[in-house]
């Protein structure tokens, strides 16, 4: 099992108060994590505030570009891999992003991972595209094939409802296969990675959720003619953290923080049809004994990375506290 940390890109009013991280304090939670033994940074992926942020908090939350975030960690660091949880595919013409993601490959010595997806939040795209109509489904699935003929082929050419480019030739490329993640919980975020990704980045679901998801994805590469899912295949399943002596101390704690508040919020879209009532069964709360029995059974389930991890935590000291803590006891 790998570990990943979220670090705050832009998770100010959504996983954590407004303020919680500038730009230094978000740049040493990466570099502090590749100390504390972390596999892995995932960075998310905002333009504007969310109207919901803006009735909470009085000053805007700060939203860091993920991809210059990335890149100066990428300096600061030797061996993390760098990654986006997700990267809001309706913000960018595939073009730039791939030459975006490319780049950061290639500073940091091919440690890039890409996670993509739709977006959380449907708001933030009518704000940059007001009136502008998108299938963001649609888009995903033509964005994803769009990505790895960037990626691979001298020059590409792509022709779809929603993504259109016509001889270009983007170089240098990545150093090595730069790993796609398809993000999300829906159907369609398994269907797209079954058929044109690299893994899966799934959040906050049981371990028999999990393994269900897995064996659908499974199912439906196989039935495209993809074939198996290659043994490097990556589940990579976002969960929140809170660890303490008692599970209704761990529960308290969580339920006290900015990052249950967020997470109720998504039940309205990126959690949807879930719950919140079980929210202690989908993620990493408990005590250490209770939290590592979980960890196992999501290994069990085809897990194989728990990315973008969210510590229960209203500062950045408690955070670095928190990640200490897991690192030694848990991980």
């Amino acid at each position: 099992m790998r570990f990943g940390l979220g670090v705050p890109t832009g998770t100010e009013g959504l996983m954590y108060p407004v303020p919680y991280a500038d730009a230094e304090q978000a740049v040493r939670l990466a570099v502090e994590a590749e100390r504390l033994g972390f596999d892995s940074v995932w960075g998310n992926d905002h333009v504007t505030t969310q109207a919901y942020v803006r009735a909470e908090f009085a000053e805007p939350p700060r939203y860091y570009d993920p991809f210059a975030y990335l890149s100066y960690v990428a300096a600061l660091t030797e061996r993390i891999r760098l990654a986006t949880a997700i990267m809001v595919l309706p913000f960018r013409n595939p073009v730039v992003a791939a030459k975006q993601a490319a780049t950061l490959d290639r500073l940091s010595g091919g440690r890039a991972v890409l996670g993509v997806g739709i977006g959380a939040y449907r708001e933030e795209f009518t704000a940059m595209n007001p009136g502008v109509p998108i299938n963001r489904g649609e888009h995903a699935a033509e964005a994803l094939r769009a990505l790895t003929a960037l990626f691979t082929e001298r020059r590409a050419s792509f022709k779809g409802r929603w993504v259109n480019f016509e001889d270009v030739e983007s170089s240098p490329k990545p150093v090595a296969r730069l790993p796609i993640l398809s993000g999300g919980n829906a159907p369609g975020s398994k269907t797209r990675a079954a058929l044109y990704a690299d893994g899966w980045l799934p959040a906050c679901l049981t371990p028999q959720e999990a393994a269900k998801g897995l064996a659908e994805i499974r199912a439906q590469a196989e039935a495209a003619g993809r074939g198996p899912l290659p043994a490097d295949f990556e589940v990579a399943l976002q969960v929140a953290v809170c660890v303490a002596p008692t599970q209704e101390e761990a529960w308290r704690k969580f339920r006290a923080s900015q990052l249950h508040t967020h997470m109720v919020s998504l039940s309205k879209t990126t959690l949807k049809d879930q719950g919140v009532a079980d929210l202690a069964a989908r993620n990493l709360i408990g005590t250490p004994q209770s939290v590592a029995e979980r960890i196992e059974e999501y290994r069990a389930a085809g897990v194989n990375t728990l990315a973008g991890l969210l510590f229960a935590a209203n500062t950045v000291e408690e955070t670095l506290d928190a990640m200490t803590e897991f690192s030694e006891v848990i991980m």
